[in-house]
């Protein structure tokens, strides 16, 4: 066998050992594709916590700020159904240090997943076999915002910098608990805040990363903002239960 066949062959099976491993650590594929809702992440406690990473615009000079922790208030989780939940708040503000106006842009705060590494590759989720996004939700803070939320997955692929993203519609105005679905083949391709020219199919079997990002720089509103959350999950048609948000450009904020 040739030396390049032979590497070939070698990065195949590689990629096939630690994809059928973190099956195996996953507990997937011993009874076939499910439909059944894949629970991706919840945010009941501390350690769910600690398994995100925040960010905002005063990273690189704004003054937004950004917050990601469990909140045991009665009162903001009746409804949620457990007693504690995440809570994504902060102030979004579009100022930024005078000595950095005009050269950076403010107004932006987020927070994903962290990547999970294994003893045999990084750990991914696939949704192939589930159509919908699903998130269970409490918009609080300025109501101004409430247009300004984005959600964001990320792929196992080749740039790093490219997210599929989609906006998030809320139905409740009375700061309650409510479920948003969106389709997989919904999301749009974009690569740092820009749509991408040729848009390609999701490689939904290989799911890095999710979050959530307030894009309060394009619609230039400032505020406080207020977001709980309960669950990420995939789910199929039949545990649909509200009509799913569906919007053709996500990526321009407006």
């Amino acid at each position: 066998m040739a030396l390049s066949n032979w590497a070939a062959y070698l990065n195949r099976s590689t990629k096939l050992l630690r994809d059928s491993s973190i099956k195996i650590l996953r507990m997937e594929g011993a009874d076939g594709p499910s439909r059944a809702p894949l629970t991706l992440f919840r945010l009941n406690s501390k350690q769910d916590i600690e398994q995100f990473a925040t960010g905002c615009d005063a990273d690189i000079g704004g003054t937004s700020t950004a917050h990601l922790e469990l909140d045991e208030s009665t009162k903001r989780n009746k409804g949620s159904g457990t007693t504690a939940t995440g809570r994504f708040w902060g102030e979004m503000r579009l100022d930024v240090r005078p000595e950095l106006q005009g050269r950076i842009r403010g107004g932006y705060a987020g927070f994903r997943s962290k990547p999970r590494p294994t003893l045999f590759g990084e750990m991914v989720d696939d949704v192939s076999n589930h159509q919908f996004l699903a998130l269970r939700l409490r918009l609080g803070g300025d109501p101004r915002l409430r247009n300004s939320y984005f959600v964001n997955l990320q792929t196992d692929g080749p740039i790093t910098t490219d997210l599929w993203q989609h906006r998030l519609y809320f139905q409740r105005n009375d700061g309650d608990w409510e479920d948003v679905f969106i389709p997989f083949e919904n999301f749009i391709l974009t690569n740092t805040g820009e749509l991408v020219q040729h848009q390609i199919t999701m490689m939904r079997e290989r799911i890095r990363t999710v979050g959530i990002s307030l894009l309060g720089g394009n619609s230039g509103v400032p505020g406080s903002y207020d977001l709980g959350i309960d669950s990420i999950r995939a789910v199929n048609e039949e545990d649909v239960t509200r009509p799913p948000s569906i919007e053709k450009y996500p990526s321009r904020g407006i």
